[in-house]
This record gives C-alpha cells, sequence and structure tokens, in this order.
C-alpha cells in the first residue's frame, strides 16, 4: 500500500514511519511542516530507504490535495498537530489553526480524492485520524475510566482544539461517507520526544543539575504507554479498525506525576550518579491552569476486537526511555536550540 503520515517529523509520527519502513513492505510518504518540534533526525535509520519520502508542506496548505491526488494513498495517518497544553495557554492560535482548520483542510482533500476512486479497483482507504485522551477532560473518582463513549469536556486549548478535530472527522464520514477511523491515546513517551515533555525534561535537568519543576503537589495521575506500543497499535486500527469506530489506546500504567519523577530520579542515581540524590532538585511550582487531574483509558475494546495489548511495563519502557536520553543528549541539545532560533 501507499501511506501518508502527516507530522512524521515528530514523536509519535517518526515512530510510526519507522515501524512501517521496518515491518512492513509500504511505501510511505511523510507530510510535516517542520515545527519546533519535528526534526528529521528522528528518522535518519530510514530515510535512504527507496520506500520513504519527505514532503515539507503545511496541512493547511491547499496543494496537500493535489499531492494527495499525485500519490494515491490507501491510507493517511493524520498526526500533524500542535501538542504542548503550556504553548496552547499561552498562544492559542496556532492550536486552532493547525488542529482545526488545518484538519480541515485535510478531511476537504480527503473526500474530493476518495470520491474519485470509491467505484474503482484501488478502492481500499482510510482516514486515521490520531486523538488524545485529553478530550475527555478529567476523571475524579479512582474507579472510573474514559471508554469511546465518554461525552468530550476538554479543558485547555489543546484539548478543545483536538475534540474540535475529532468532530470534524466524525462530520466527514457521517455526511460524506468518508471512511475514517479515530484512536484516543493516553500519555505516550519515549525515544525522540521532544525536550518540553515530562519524562525528558526531568532527565535533562536532572543531568544538568537544574531543579526539577513539579507543577503543584505532583498527585496529578496520567496513563503512559510506550511509543513503539502505540504505534503498533495505529497500524492494527488503520488496517484491521471497523470504518467509523473509535478505539481508545492506554497503556494500563496510572502513575502520579510526581511518581513518574521519582523513579526517573531512582535510574538516574544508577546510571548517572552524582553526589547527592537527584530526588533533592524536585521543586513544587504553581500549578498549571485548569490542570486536569486524573486520565485512565479503558483499552478493552481494541484489545477485544483487534487483539492489541501493550509489550512495555512502565518499569521497562522507563528505563529504556532515560537510557536513550542519556546516550543522546547531544540530539536533545540541537532540537532544543532549534526550537529557541
Amino acid at each position: 500500500m501507499k501511506i501518508i503520515v502527516t507530522g512524521g517529523a515528530g514523536f509519535i509520527g517518526s515512530a510510526l514511519i519507522r515501524f512501517l519502513i521496518k515491518n512492513t513492505n509500504h511505501n510511505v510518504m511523510n507530510i510535516d511542516k517542520l515545527t519546533y518540534a519535528g526534526n528529521p533526525e528522528s528518522l535518519f535509520t530510514i530515510n535512504a530507504d527507496d520506500r520513504y519520502i519527505f514532503i515539507k508542506m503545511d496541512i493547511c496548505d491547499p496543494q496537500i490535495e493535489q499531492l494527495i491526488f499525485n500519490y494515491q494513498p490507501n491510507i493517511i495517518f493524520h498526526l500533524a498537530a500542535e501538542s504542548h497544553v503550556d504553548r496552547s495557554i499561552e498562544d492559542p492560535s496556532v492550536f486552532l489553526q493547525t488542529n482545526i482548520l488545518g484538519t480541515y483542510n485535510l478531511l476537504e482533500a480527503c473526500r474530493k480524492y476518495y470520491s474519485t476512486i470509491k467505484a474503482t479497483e484501488n478502492s481500499f482507504f482510510r482516514f486515521h485520524h490520531i486523538s488524545t485522551d485529553e478530550v475527555y477532560g478529567d476523571l475524579h473518582s479512582s474507579d472510573d475510566l474514559f471508554t469511546e463513549a465518554t461525552a468530550y469536556n476538554p479543558s485547555s486549548p489543546y484539548s478543545a482544539s483536538k475534540a474540535s478535530s475529532d468532530h470534524l472527522v466524525r462530520a466527514w464520514h457521517r455526511t460524506y461517507n468518508l471512511p475514517i477511523v479515530i484512536t484516543n491515546c493516553s500519555n505516550n513517551y519515549g525515544p525522540y520526544q521532544f525536550p518540553e515533555k515530562l519524562i525528558p525534561l526531568v532527565v535533562l535537568k536532572a543531568l544538568k543539575g537544574d531543579s526539577l519543576p513539579i507543577y503543584g503537589d505532583g498527585k496529578q495521575i496520567r496513563d503512559w504507554l510506550y511509543v513503539d506500543d502505540h504505534v503498533e497499535a495505529l497500524y492494527k486500527v488503520a488496517v484491521n479498525g471497523e470504518i467509523g469506530e473509535t478505539y481508545n489506546i492506554g497503556g494500563h500504567n496510572e502513575f502520579e506525576n510526581i511518581e513518574v519523577v521519582h523513579e526517573i530520579c531512582r535510574i538516574l542515581d544508577a546510571r548517572a550518579p552524582k553526589y547527592y540524590p537527584h530526588r533533592d532538585l524536585i521543586r513544587h511550582v504553581t500549578d498549571r491552569q485548569g490542570h486536569d487531574l486524573r486520565y485512565a483509558i479503558d483499552a478493552s475494546k481494541i484489545e477485544a476486537s483487534l487483539g492489541w495489548k501493550p509489550k512495555e511495563t512502565f518499569a521497562t519502557g522507563l528505563e529504556k526511555t532515560v537510557l536513550w536520553y542519556l546516550a543522546n543528549q547531544e540530539w536533545c541539545q540541537r532540537i532544543s536550540k532549534a526550537d529557541k532560533g
């Protein structure tokens, strides 16, 4: 098949492309604007493969329609998005532009393309929209889980923009019969994640001896999903998922943020010891505005219908992740400098 991945130079997108090139025979086109969070270095292991092509383009660009018509994809994985909550609070406008209007532009291009192929032999097409559990808001009971039927209740400009894009995708399916699937995932972690996210941020600050900022009391609970497990689930949904359906993808790893930081510190004490325990660097700071308390995914639907379960425990995945950042500090420095201009 021919596959397009939007946002393929980002954290999850690059992991998906590496998976596709290494584990399938498909051809892959990567469409990425290369904002601060997109880094072609994340794809250096497959750059020379003749089944891979990179196109620098904004998903808001009207030319994306012609690109799709020319390439004739069977699957589009739509991952291009602004995704950092703190940045969305500081400046929501770019989140509305990319996540809502960009998704609309892409959907319209796909609608026109699909209308020309749906009656042909090469009619297999899926638009796979990748979203987040943050669209559901937060959970106050320790027993509750997000299901595919949970009502949307976004708390930040970021999650509101992703909720909007989810609704657009469903509307294009209902109104225009565009063959879509949607996935909502929990917190991803792993190699090549931009250093502003919690795990790489804590690792890199700890290595420099900087303070480790923890929002509020650090009791916010997240379900952690190793990125390689996530991309395997994305592929299963795109190929075997039921058209029009939504699938929640979770890691079965609920931990308080402060627990995650303590575990990172423990690994660093063993792997990169200093004359003091890394936990001494923890500093509690003013909590984020509208900070959700708890996210937790019920992934029973994808497990029962598609046979997917995460392979990594949080202990094994976090160890791999911290060791990767220890071995790739120069990559982190380059991508951080690029963000600062």
